[in-house]
């Protein structure tokens, strides 16, 4: 199995506290927006913010993978963006990673508190490739995208 190298590089790695998760089942255009809205929060505000896209109350803004999406309430005023989603399965995947890292933070004697996510980042996985047989002796594809993310957190 290949070695996972983090894109993030710090000096001191007794401050930091790091995690990652690999082959997520989600597709990268969505986790890619839903790590950009908890990127520099706080843990806990973190955790809340994806709470809340769990119980449908808090949408997150979509800026890149925008296309035909609808707006949304309460977009506007925080974000500056009207349009958005509420991803819940990248949220559930997402909380999971922060509990992990949160953890490891705590096992490394860090204060889980003061602690301030300072690098998250979504990467491409594998796509797992599935043939649905049509008629005719025809197939449609049916693609499975992935996805890794790696989350770093120091204490604040």
């Amino acid at each position: 199995m290949p070695t996972w190298h983090y894109s993030y590089r710090v000096e001191d790695e007794s401050k930091i506290a790091k995690a990652v998760q690999l082959d997520i089942p989600v597709s990268i255009k969505i986790m890619r927006e839903v790590v950009a809205a908890i990127k520099g929060l706080r843990i806990g505000d973190a955790r809340k913010l994806l709470e809340d896209v769990i119980k449908l109350k808090h949408p997150i803004p979509f800026k890149r993978y925008k296309g035909k999406q609808s707006h949304k309430r309460g977009l506007s005023e925080k974000y500056k963006w009207p349009i958005g989603r509420y991803p819940v399965k990248a949220a559930k995947y997402l909380l999971k990673l922060i509990n992990q890292v949160e953890a490891n933070a705590e096992n490394k004697g860090l204060d889980k508190d003061k602690l301030v996510i300072l690098h998250v980042a979504a990467h491409k996985g594998i796509t797992l490739k599935r043939w649905m047989p049509r008629a005719f002796g025809r197939a449609t594809p049916k693609f499975r995208r992935t996805s890794h993310v790696e989350i770093v957190v120091k204490e604040a």
